[in-house]
């Protein structure tokens, strides 16, 4: 791990954690795909037993023997150690196979029977029903509260009984509302003796744009799936703490329950992080300079980006935590259902597939297919319409993107219309 704490971090995730000397002298990292690993003594494996149980703590610069790659392997520890200066203020990280796997892991880690979380909505579907309809069972209660009330959510941190943990998905997926996280660490940190941790999914913004850590949260989440990787071609999660204690408790939960990241996949997603920024940018450059044009459209009956917020609150909330607006932006469209799949089935260069995140474009209709699971009243909330679709802008160029949306909307205008005249015929 690298000792130069002056480097900046597009430098630090290409030279952190990585000696080339324990790979034969390459210049990037091989990949490990051993089961098992051989101890260097029976004194080592003991050691290095129990620092994977939690028994005992590793020393400052102490590196013990592997030993089985459901524990931890070397493409693991290299990943982790070069997620760290994507973060500000992180002091360690931890990979998994999937983001939900990072978010339960999480959840199994710092929450217990008769606690409470509370959690901002919309917010990913898996995570919510993994709140109501497992976490429940096990005693652990749950409830969401709309994203972007800050007073409101302020309230309900300093005023809810057992609450162990305050879960922000911000921006929201899909309506892009903004959660002011500054302010629910503030009022976490009142309660004593115990604050609530502050757990933040960054996917949407992380980690070129909004830096939770340095925000005060005590943990980020991510759907490494996503920005991290890029290409829509794996699957993985990660957690960032400033505190590497919060990282090593969810270390030993990971132990038990085998939900590490695999050497290929470190591999993948180590090579892809030094990119991350640059893709990142490309997305929310384009982004920008479609929202306008796509707002004036008369299809559209309003387009969901932060550089077009009119709430002041949101505004104050989008400059005080992001440094770019992002990649990620939702229409409304007159017409609801019909209108919404009437442009999905017009669109040609961007796709119809849920996630994100990647370098291509993808647009979906979210109350069919990723906010399928909720309520009427839970999609109401959560602004969840049947008129929605979100679009994750990738980095092709963003006038051919423009044309192709543009395309679509006239497509849909037109039918839509056509079909006015002849009901009122």
């Amino acid at each position: 791990m690298s000792d130069k704490r002056d480097l900046h971090p597009p430098t630090e995730v290409l030279t952190r954690g990585f000696d080339p000397s324990l790979s034969v002298g390459s210049a990037r990292p091989a990949v490990f795909r051993s089961s098992t690993y051989v101890f260097s003594s029976p004194e080592s494996a003991e050691r290095a037993f129990d620092i994977a149980s939690g028994r005992a703590q590793a020393l400052p610069g102490e590196r013990p023997d592997l030993i089985y790659s459901r524990l931890n392997h070397p493409n693991a520890e290299i990943l982790e150690d070069q997620l760290v200066p994507l973060e500000k203020y992180a002091a360690a990280a931890l990979v998994f196979n999937s983001g939900m796997a990072a978010i339960m892991t999480a959840l199994l880690t710092f929450t217990a029977p008769g606690e409470t979380v509370l959690y901002t909505l919309p917010i990913y579907g898996g995570t919510q029903h993994f709140l109501q309809d497992f976490l429940s069972q096990w005693g652990v209660r749950s409830f969401g509260i709309p994203a972007g009330r800050t007073a409101a959510i302020a309230e309900a941190i300093r005023t809810t009984p057992s609450l162990a943990l305050v879960l922000i998905e911000t921006p929201a997926n899909p309506t892009l509302v903004m959660t002011d996280i500054a302010g629910a660490v503030s009022a976490a940190r009142e309660r004593s003796p115990k604050p609530p941790l502050v757990v933040v999914d960054n996917t949407l913004m992380g980690p070129a744009f909004q830096h939770p850590l340095a925000l005060g949260a005590d943990l980020c989440l991510y759907s490494a799936t996503k920005y991290l990787s890029g290409f829509s071609d794996m699957i993985g999660g990660a957690a960032i703490a400033s505190d590497a204690a919060l990282i090593q408790a969810m270390r030993a939960r990971r132990v038990m329950f085998g939900n590490i990241l695999q050497p290929d996949e470190c591999w993948i997603l180590d090579g892809r992080l030094p990119t991350v920024g640059l893709r990142m940018n490309r997305s929310s450059k384009n982004a920008v300079r479609m929202a306008d044009e796509l707002a004036r459209h008369a299809q559209v009956k309003h387009v969901y980006y932060p550089t077009l917020f009119t709430d002041a609150e949101q505004k104050r909330i989008y400059h005080a935590q992001c440094d770019y607006p992002g990649g990620m932006l939702s229409m409304e469209l007159h017409g609801g259902k019909p209108a919404a799949f009437e442009f999905l089935r017009h669109i040609q260069i961007a796709r119809d597939a849920v996630s994100l995140g990647g370098v291509e474009t993808l647009a979906c209709h979210p109350k069919t297919t990723t906010h399928s699971g909720f309520s009427e009243e839970e999609s109401r909330q959560a602004g969840v319409t049947d008129g929605l679709v979100r679009l994750s802008i990738g980095i092709e160029d963003w006038r051919d993107l423009l044309a192709d949306f543009l395309r679509a909307l006239d497509l849909t205008h037109a039918k839509l219309s056509r079909q006015e005249v002849g009901a009122a015929d």
